[in-house]
């Protein structure tokens, strides 16, 4: 094989994959496979974190053809073996900071790279939505990918129409993941990056008070209805407790028929995928205006 065929990807921890040749069998984390299939790269197969169960979470597949693609598992029962039955020549995962392999054992972690090239794309707090999605982009043209060609124009469509309808809105929005009958998770906008986002185009997120929790603080359903959304953007991961469920009465009588945006905290780093968050939301701020 000659150099001019070999392939090599520097990832975020600053750790270099190399092989012979551009990698064609990948495992990937739920969400690194879905945004990498927004650019032309579908995975062989996918895995979950201690959050997903026995089935891939449709709201972190996005447009994925699960028929196609061999998903693992998740939690306990990702081990190395489990993880490498596909023979994938290339593992892409995701981390929060510090390098760590999201969703995998540590010690999973360590064995899988001593039998596969990983790579790994920091989706963290410190980064933003855009670079996340360039790092993307970026791993993706290396394994002979590209996003559609319209794909960058729905985006940027997206981003104009949601700074449109969220001028003058007026409209209250709080982020949330249902936790359980009793409480709620109340999302710190500035903590994420697809919220940052939203508030850059002029969106009026709320943030829960000062108190305990990075990236949450943990509310009982009478305080999230204090905080007075006109509109709530819901966790629909399936490990979060179903908002229609809720049936603490403060809530039911000020926040039952609130408007609702699906959101997974999870999100797809593709420019399709972005376009399609942003256009719901600019969706549900129109017809807030037109209420």
């Amino acid at each position: 094989m000659t150099d001019e065929n070999a392939w090599s990807f520097a990832d975020d921890r600053g750790q270099l994959a190399v092989a012979d040749r551009p990698p064609s069998r990948i495992l990937a984390y739920v969400q690194a496979g879905a945004t990498l299939w927004d650019h032309g790269i579908l995975p062989e197969g996918i895995f979950g974190s201690g959050h997903d169960g026995a089935e891939p979470d449709r709201a972190k597949t996005g447009r994925l053809p699960l028929e196609r693609v061999d998903y693992r598992g998740a939690g306990d029962s990702l081990d190395v073996d489990t993880l490498l039955r596909g023979g994938p020549d290339l593992v892409v995962a995701v981390s929060y900071g510090h390098g760590q392999l999201y969703g995998l054992d540590p010690d999973t972690a360590k064995h899988l790279e001593e039998r596969v090239p990983v790579v790994v794309i920091d989706v963290g707090q410190a980064r933003t939505l855009d670079r996340v999605a360039e790092r993307f982009a970026e791993l993706a043209r290396s394994l002979g990918g590209a996003p559609a060609a319209e794909a960058a124009g729905e985006s940027n469509g997206a981003r104009e129409r949601l700074r449109a309808a969220a001028a003058g809105a007026g409209t209250r929005v709080v982020a949330l993941s249902p936790a359980s009958p009793d409480q709620a998770y109340i999302a710190r906008p500035q903590m994420w990056p697809e919220l940052r986002v939203l508030a850059e185009l002029g969106v009026e997120l709320v943030s829960p008070p000062d108190g305990a929790g990075v990236n949450w603080a943990t509310v009982d359903w009478a305080d999230a209805s204090a905080l007075e959304p006109g509109l709530v953007l819901t966790d629909i991961r399936s490990n979060a407790f179903p908002l229609d469920a809720v049936t603490d009465p403060v809530w039911t009588r000020t926040g039952g028929a609130l408007r609702r945006v699906p959101w997974n905290p999870e999100p797809l780093c593709s420019p399709q995928a972005h376009a399609r968050f942003l256009g719901q939301v600019a969706q549900a701020l129109e017809a807030s205006r037109d209420d």
